[in-house]
C-alpha cells in the first residue's frame, strides 16, 4: 500500500491541538492498517521521525432518519508520536 492510502486525513479536534505541542499528531487511517505500516507511512509523507503509535478504532453510530435507519462508517484513528529530536510536522505547525 502507498502511504497514501495509509493516511487519510489529520483529525484536527481540540485534543489533538493539545498534542501538537508534544509533537503528538493524530490522523484517520485505513481501516486494514496496522502500527507499523502507519509508522513507515508518516515518516515517507513527513520526512519525520515517529516514535510511537497507538491506534483506535471507533465503531459506527446508529442514525435514523424517520422509519430507515444506518450505521455510519467504521473508522480508525492512529496517534502517532515523534521523536524529542524530529522536526514538527509542517501542516500542524501552522494551525497552532
Amino acid at each position: 500500500m502507498r502511504p497514501e492510502d495509509i493516511i487519510l486525513k489529520p483529525v484536527l479536534t481540540e485534543k489533538g491541538y493539545d498534542g501538537i505541542a508534544a509533537k503528538r499528531y493524530t490522523f484517520t487511517v485505513a481501516k486494514n492498517a496496522n502500527k507499523t505500516q502507519i509508522k513507515i507511512a508518516v515518516e515517507q509523507m513527513f520526512g519525520v521521525k515517529v516514535a510511537a503509535v497507538n491506534t483506535a478504532t471507533r465503531r459506527g453510530k446508529l442514525k435514523r432518519m424517520g422509519r430507515n435507519e444506518g450505521y455510519t462508517p467504521t473508522t480508525k484513528k492512529a496517534i502517532v508520536s515523534l521523536t524529542e529530536d524530529s522536526k514538527p510536522i509542517e501542516f500542524f505547525s501552522s494551525l497552532s
